[in-house]
């Protein structure tokens, strides 16, 4: 019974960065950051979800890399960042504003890309200046704003009270995942996951999601039951596409259709047919290749790398 935090071979074992720094953000708090691919080739920013980690965007990272300049980093208490008291969506958005000014240059602008708690880090940076100075355009992939618990399917019972609280005690649970198991797949699979999802798919998820501590897991749950981004929407005034599965019991497709009637400018909403929330693994080809064509249409030119003395 294995406790490794992410599987170590196959198209989900995360490649070796070609370099990583610690970022500290506002509050001095230290964050882990990945840069792979070429120094002078356009940004691309990546923020992974809750109970995640840099390791589940290991499919983007690997083709994006061979001409992109990739930046990943792991969000408090996750990955090989350390936990913090500070858990809320403005110390999220200061994270991501800390990453950005670390790792590009002035002026220099990158896509963003945001998978569940990562696109709501996104949406809770908006108007930051960072943000705004660094941001070309961004990818939302099974997220959203607002009335995650309430909206949530993940227990089948008809929508309301009975429901939301139920579905905020399972989410919000201390109990220790333990290790990975096949009723322990089985449970993450219905959970985060489309029916047809791949054992592979299944497995690398797994591993990921176990090796998120517990307490860490249930401190940001409580952020996400509490989380209110709406009135952030209308700040996030750079081009968005959307990407939602018909199938994710965690973000339903509600989510996004709400996100796209309320952003000042999004490109479009893509729901993928039976695919669940883990949309980067579930359909790595479809979410490259988004972030690979969104870098072409918004990002115009990269700086020049400054040579070392």
């Amino acid at each position: 019974m294995s406790r490794l935090t992410h599987v170590t071979s196959g198209p989900y074992a995360p490649p070796a960065a070609a370099r990583e720094l610690t970022v500290r953000s506002a509050d001095g708090a230290p964050l882990h950051v990945e840069v792979h691919g070429p120094d002078d080739a356009p940004a691309v920013v990546l923020a992974h979800g809750w109970t995640c980690s840099t390791a589940f965007w290991a499919a983007q990272i690997r083709e994006l890399a061979l001409d992109h300049r990739v930046v990943a980093y792991d969000q408090r208490g996750h990955g090989r960042t350390p936990a913090s008291p500070a858990c809320s969506t403005d110390a999220l958005a200061d994270d991501l504003e800390a990453v950005l000014t670390a790792t590009l240059a002035p002026g220099e602008q990158a896509v963003i890309a945001g998978h569940s708690m990562g696109g709501m880090t996104v949406m809770a940076a908006a108007a930051r200046p960072a943000f705004r100075a660094h941001t070309a355009a961004v990818l939302l992939c099974s997220t959203g704003s607002s009335r995650l618990v309430a909206e949530s399917t993940v227990l089948p019972i008809r929508p309301g009270r009975t429901r939301t609280r139920l579905t905020g005690m399972v989410l919000g649970s201390r109990a220790p995942l333990g290790p990975v198991t096949p009723p322990a797949r089985r449970i993450l699979k219905y959970a985060t996951m489309g029916p047809a999802s791949a054992p592979h798919m299944v497995e690398a998820c797994a591993h990921i999601v176990h090796a998120c501590p517990r307490a860490v897991r249930h401190a940001w749950s409580h952020v996400l039951d509490a989380l209110e981004l709406d009135h952030h929407l209308a700040e996030l005034r750079v081009p968005v596409e959307i990407v939602a599965g018909t199938a994710d019991r965690l973000t339903p497709p509600v989510h996004a259709r709400a996100l796209a009637a309320a952003l000042p400018d999004c490109l479009g909403v893509t729901e993928l047919p039976g695919i669940g929330h883990m949309t980067p693994v579930e359909a790595p080809g479809l979410v490259t290749g988004k972030i690979r064509a969104l870098a072409a249409a918004h990002i115009h030119s990269v700086p020049a790398v400054e040579e070392s003395a």
